[in-house]
């Protein structure tokens, strides 16, 4: 089992300083939680680790695909498009003679070619929701080089239709323990994109991940994305093996940077 982890590849996040306080990137085999205020930069995040995933093994990738579960109809195809560009320029920079040489990897490096790496499923309520995290066990055996299933957000419909809190809490475990076996068995990240609720603690409101205390034994790492001032910060919640850090980082026309590249802040980027 240590050998395996050890061996074990990252998915890159496009930031260097949020790599390192994930142990270098997100985690296959993991179900990783990214919660955040809005406008803070989840969405952006979610198309990044869609499109880096893809990074051929050739220039330290995975070479895998993705799958995107959109819940709240975020994802633009735009703005995919742009953080592609900005990744294949990224790869052109860092490896330029290997770059060169390869005429396979020439071709592969196109926008068209990782948009068309992305499975994106357009979720309208949580029975579709459910229907389709049933549906991924069968999808994933059919399509073996998928290394990440993102979903954004898992708390969307969940929030907005269901009035049986107890009844929610189950149904949300069971989801999550699908998950958690499917990241296994499959050898695949789960990102989990999460909103903020308020939540009545010690005399003052305070801002807190969705779906309560029982849903957040349903990941294994947790990451909080907040503002500090103008800038966008990261902060590692929960871990079993990393210690609780954080880092500041940056969206830019790019993807997500480090904060260090990027002069603007605070800038929605669509």
């Amino acid at each position: 089992m240590l050998s395996e982890e050890q061996s074990q590849k990252h998915i890159t996040t496009g930031s260097g300083d949020l790599n390192g306080i994930l142990g270098g990137g997100i985690h296959c085999k993991e179900v990783t939680e990214i919660g955040g205020v809005p406008g803070i930069g989840k969405t952006q995040l979610g198309i990044q680790l869609a499109i880096n995933v893809q990074i051929p093994v050739d220039y330290g990738g995975l070479g895998g695909k993705a799958i995107y579960i959109d819940t709240e109809g975020s994802f633009m195809v735009e703005r995919v498009y742009q953080i592609a560009e900005g990744c294949i320029s990224d790869i052109m920079e860092y490896f330029p003679c290997h770059h060169d040489k390869s005429s396979s990897g020439q071709e592969n490096l196109q926008p068209e070619s990782f948009l068309a790496g992305i499975y994106y499923f357009r979720i309208c309520s949580y029975t579709e929701q459910i229907a389709v995290i049933n549906y991924l066990e069968k999808f994933l055996g059919e399509h073996k080089d998928v290394r990440i299933v993102i979903i954004d957000s898992v708390t969307f419909h969940f929030r907005q239709d269901f009035d049986d809190l107890a009844l929610r809490t189950r149904v949300l475990s069971g989801l999550s323990l699908k998950l958690m076996k499917l990241s296994k068995s499959y050898n695949l990240a789960v990102v989990l994109l999460n909103q903020v609720t308020t939540k009545f603690t010690e005399g003052s409101f305070q801002l807190t991940l969705a779906l309560g205390d029982s849903w957040s034994h349903s990941c294994i790492n947790r990451l909080i994305l907040y503002w500090k001032g103008n800038e966008r910060c990261a902060y590692l919640d929960k871990s079993p093996s990393l210690p609780v850090a954080s880092t500041p980082y940056a969206v830019t026309s790019k993807g997500v940077r480090d904060a260090g590249s990027s002069s603007c802040k605070r800038v929605r980027v669509m």
